[in-house]
């Protein structure tokens, strides 16, 4: 009963961030799984980040009707963040659960404290 209404409001707080600020996957779903529902750090990132596409293709095709892709960017990004992708996927396999967590929370405080002097 519990992962029923969950579950969809941790689809509809990651989606209206994603689709306002561009984040929202990560930040939402990795915190809410693991806290909420007991899910481990590995299966939490990875849950996330097949999450973050159908999320993403929504917001996409919102902005590509207002015209806000810069498709230059997109192309050149998005084939070198697959790459990353790849290469972080793997290494998510071998690095112990505490270090994953310990790595998420320091990112999300560092890429906070830039965000408050930008």
């Amino acid at each position: 009963m519990k992962k029923r209404i969950i579950y969809p409001l941790i689809g509809i707080i990651s989606g209206l961030l994603n689709g306002a600020l561009g984040t929202g996957g990560g930040t939402v779903v990795v915190s809410a799984l693991e806290r909420l529902l007991g899910v481990p750090p590995h299966k939490a990132h990875a849950t996330a980040i097949a999450i973050i596409l159908p999320i993403t293709i929504i917001s996409s095709i919102f902005y590509l009707k207002h015209g806000l892709l810069d498709f230059n960017a997109t192309l050149v990004i998005a084939a070198s963040g697959m790459v990353g992708g790849f290469i972080g996927a793997k290494l998510l396999n071998i690095v112990p659960a505490k270090i994953v967590k310990m790595m998420f929370g320091a990112s999300m405080v560092l890429l906070g404290i830039r965000m408050l002097w930008r």
